[in-house]
Order: C-alpha cells, then sequence, then structure tokens
C-alpha cells in the first residue's frame, strides 16, 4: 500500500464489518487515528491532518459509519458504540499497523475511549476533545435524559424516535447545521440566560434557538458547503442513530461497569462547552478513570468544536502530547 508524504492527502475505501470505510490520510510515522463527532465528517480535522503529518505522524481521519463515504448499514443496531469500535479495529489493520493512538472529538472521543477500553492491545494511547471520557454506570441513559429539563424536551430524547428529528433537519440541511454549529461556538453561541438550544420546547423545534444570519468564526461558506453537502447526499439517519444505541451501549459495555481507561490520554475542553460544564464531575474524576492522564485542558473562551474553533491550540497540544507518547518507541 503507498504511503502519503507530509504534503500529500489521500483518500482511499477500507474494508470494514460493516461494508467500507472512507478515511483521508497524511504523512507517515505512528499511526494517529482520528474520529469526528456529530454532525461532522474527516473533514472536521482538515487542521490537524497536514500539523500532524508534518510533526512526523500518519495521521488517519476517518468518516464514521453513517457518515461520508463510508458504509451506512439501515438497521438502527447496527450504529451500536461495539460495532464503531470494529471499524476503528478494521482500520487499524487495513493500514498494515500493530498498534494506534485514537483520538475522538464528540461521539468520536466516546468511541476513542471505548476503543481503548475494549481493545488496549491495539489502541495504545487516546485522546479525547470536547467529551470528557464517564465509565459505564449508573440508570439507563435514556431514564437520565428522560428527566432533564422539566417541561423541555432534552436534544438526546429528541433525537430518539426514527425519522423525528429527518424531519426537521432534512428540508434544510444547511441551514441547520449553520443553526448548530454557530449555537455552540463560542462566538455565535446564545448570550447566558437566552433559551438554551440543547433542548426543545414542546411542539417546538431543535432549530428554533439557534442563532440566525452570522457563522461562526472558524466556518466560512466553503466549509458549510461540504458539511452541508455530505448530508444532503447521505441523509441524517445514520448520524442520528448513534444516539439511537445509547441504552443498547449501556446493556452491551455491563462487563466494564465503572472501568476506567488506564492508556495514557489526553483530554482537551472547551470552557464555554456545555460538555465540560455539565460533565465537570467526571472531569474532576479523572485520577480515577483516566489514571493515565498525561495531560489536561480547559481553552478559554471555546466552544464545542474545539479543533476547529482552536486550530493553532490544539495542534500544539496534541503534538506536545504525541511526542510523550511515543517518545519511548
Amino acid at each position: 500500500m503507498p504511503q502519503s508524504s507530509a504534503t500529500d492527502r489521500i483518500h482511499r475505501l477500507v474494508p470494514s464489518p460493516a461494508g467500507r470505510t472512507h478515511l483521508v490520510e497524511q504523512g507517515t510515522g505512528p499511526l494517529v487515528l482520528l474520529v469526528h463527532g456529530f454532525p461532522e465528517s474527516w473533514y472536521s480535522w482538515r487542521h490537524q491532518l497536514p500539523a500532524l503529518a508534518a510533526a512526523g505522524y500518519r495521521a488517519v481521519a476517518l468518516d464514521v459509519r453513517g457518515y461520508g463515504r463510508s458504509s451506512k448499514p439501515e438497521a438502527p443496531t447496527a450504529y451500536r458504540i461495539l460495532e464503531l469500535v470494529e471499524d476503528n479495529v478494521a482500520v487499524v489493520e487495513a493500514l498494515g499497523e500493530e498498534s494506534a493512538i485514537v483520538v475522538g472529538h464528540d461521539w468520536g472521543a466516546n468511541i476513542a475511549a471505548v476503543s481503548a477500553l475494549v481493545r488496549p492491545d491495539l489502541f495504545r494511547a487516546v485522546g479525547l476533545l470536547s467529551v470528557p471520557y464517564t465509565p459505564r454506570g449508573g440508570p439507563r441513559p435514556s431514564e437520565i435524559f428522560a428527566q432533564m429539563g422539566g417541561d423541555e424536551e432534552f436534544y438526546v430524547s429528541y433525537f430518539q424516535e426514527p425519522g423525528r428529528a429527518e424531519a426537521e433537519i432534512e428540508p434544510d440541511v444547511r441551514g441547520w447545521l449553520a443553526g448548530l454549529y454557530a449555537a455552540l461556538s463560542a462566538d455565535t453561541m446564545p448570550a447566558p440566560g437566552a433559551p438554551d438550544p440543547h433542548f426543545v420546547s414542546p411542539g417546538g423545534a431543535q432549530r428554533d434557538r439557534f442563532p440566525a444570519g452570522r457563522l461562526p468564526h472558524w466556518l466560512d461558506e466553503h466549509d458549510l458547503d461540504v458539511y452541508a453537502g455530505e448530508f444532503e447526499r447521505t441523509g441524517m439517519t445514520g448520524a442520528l442513530n448513534r444516539y439511537r444505541n445509547m441504552d443498547r451501549d449501556w446493556e452491551d459495555l455491563a462487563d466494564h461497569d465503572g472501568a476506567p481507561v488506564t492508556q495514557p490520554s489526553l483530554f482537551i475542553g472547551g470552557g464555554r462547552d456545555a460538555s465540560t460544564t455539565w460533565l465537570a464531575d467526571a472531569i474532576a474524576a479523572y485520577p480515577t478513570t483516566l489514571p493515565g492522564l498525561l495531560s489536561s485542558h480547559l481553552l478559554d473562551d471555546c466552544g464545542h468544536w474545539i479543533q476547529q474553533e482552536r486550530p493553532e491550540d490544539v495542534n500544539r497540544i496534541l503534538i506536545d502530547w504525541l511526542a510523550r507518547v511515543t517518545s519511548d518507541r
């Protein structure tokens, strides 16, 4: 298989349990697997691929199952997290590598953490962006989410019913994505005290609370066209099916209840991201849940789309951490 240079960006399709995984590769050296979140694609790592390649790594950003040019199984159960771990395993094997460092953002952070948890033989270090590691435990996720918001509906609950969120998003994918990206970006998010876009009013839609009329600084019209073009082509169901498997994940990971991720790890969060403020207790628990944590950062005045809002800071932190992880090789 041909290797890419630090200046080349190569697209390829590799076999996976679902059929195929699309990935974008740049550079040579230790493999760093980059896993995106919702609603994004490999493209959300566009700033990291050349930086990691220039630093001496084989950087590989994939389209998660259900996104982009990767396979999109019809069965909702095909999107449980252990299936996505197997896709990551298949990518490492298809690239001819014996191990990888896995880095994820948003849902990708969960996928990366579980990859490290269940396949420590293959994933030797894990980086988590925006969403802290929280071990499996407690009540069923659906029960927790149903209790959030009072008379309003938490967005994860809103996403549960097949077709419901699709009916809101798909008539205007570009407008919905622009609104969500703005709602969770530090420079365009609603002011403190404004209605929270993570919740849906009775009879309303999530987009009712999105800011309108201005893109966040990190997103230009071309970037938005790339994201919207992929989801207009594929639809939203594959991406949303990740949310529809959270109870199945809870069942599948019963043997790992409360388990720490012990490999060398990294966390980067946004200081204005609800994922880090709501899950502050999870971050505080890192000495127990991430005993191999080497580096932890909260970026001031940064929202949810961390590697796109603050690419230079994230690249610097990632490269410094990777140097520590790979110094013994």
